[in-house]
């Protein structure tokens, strides 16, 4: 017996040689230094769920990055031609590459939250099986839009050099507000995505809200067009600041409003860190939900 013994505990040594205890933490939140270290460790854990979800969709087909490209242009035409109709006289295509940008932009966050608001409640078995930081799943969402978002932006360059947008070193600007949009969507992905596991309807009414929130972002129209009744619409739109300054970029080909980027990065901020706490607060209940 004596023999045995140490053989089987051989045998279980090479199958848990590495083992995770959890401990109990102030108000539900790990050690943030060791959580965001390991989120960064396995950061390839959330580009390749990415891009399994885009093989899954297709992405990497000749119909599926054909669709990828025919499906903006069609929805920027289709609600270009709806605003001409509805006011009754032509915008010019200055307004078709405002509305085109617009619109990739707002997909984007779109396409992350509709992705993501599913992450954690469709990872059960990944949760129940492996340790790892839940937050990896959100933000597998938010990489896999913007994949999705990249060429669809580039089919953009060519109806900006033909409606003769303005072309400038101000151009550059689109980078920092695009890391802004990154943020704030994580943020929003985040949030939607831990709050699935206890309200399973949110899957259900985001698609209506998204679409509400569309018409409330000056995508659809331009942010000076705003009547003054409606100013409050702006001031309680997350997105109003961050699309306000990446118009004014592609439209005018100027530096965005001061106000505009300061508003936009506490907004981002402000979201990122409250669903960056709750979720990270909340995932160790998942389990258990799920």
């Amino acid at each position: 017996m004596s023999t045995e013994a140490p053989q089987r505990h051989r045998l279980e040594d090479e199958f848990t040689s590495e083992h995770h205890v959890y401990e109990p933490h102030k108000v539900g939140l790990p050690p943030i230094g060791s959580y965001v270290r390991e989120l960064w460790r396995r950061r390839e854990f959330a580009v390749e769920l990415a891009r399994t979800n885009l093989r899954s969709q297709h992405f990497n087909t000749v119909f599926g990055q054909l669709w990828l490209v025919i499906n903006p242009i069609l929805l920027a035409g289709v609600y270009f031609v709806l605003v001409d109709i509805l006011r009754s006289g032509s915008r010019g295509d200055e307004f078709f590459a405002h509305l085109m940008a617009g619109l990739f932009a707002y997909y984007f966050v779109q396409q992350s939250l509709q992705q993501g608001v599913r992450s954690v409640v469709s990872g059960g078995r990944l949760i129940l099986n492996t340790a790892f930081p839940r937050a990896l799943l959100p933000i597998s969402a938010v990489v896999a839009a913007f994949m999705r978002f990249v060429p669809t932006f580039l089919i953009y360059i060519p109806v900006h050099l033909i409606t003769g947008l303005p072309i400038g070193p101000e151009l550059l600007w689109l980078i920092p507000i695009m890391l802004i949009l990154v943020v704030f969507t994580s943020g929003m992905t985040m949030l939607v995505a831990a709050g699935q596991v206890y309200f399973r309807d949110i899957k259900n009414f985001l698609p209506y809200a998204t679409r509400i929130w569309l018409y409330a972002t000056p995508i659809l129209y331009y942010a000076r067009e705003v009547p003054d009744r409606y100013d409050w619409m702006l001031s309680v739109n997350p997105l109003a600041p961050i699309i306000t300054s990446w118009s004014a970029v592609i439209d005018k080909g100027s530096t965005p409003p001061l106000d505009d980027m300061l508003l936009a990065c506490a907004w981002a901020l402000g979201v990122f860190v409250v669903a960056a706490v709750f979720f990270v607060s909340r995932e160790r209940e998942f389990a258990v939900r799920l």
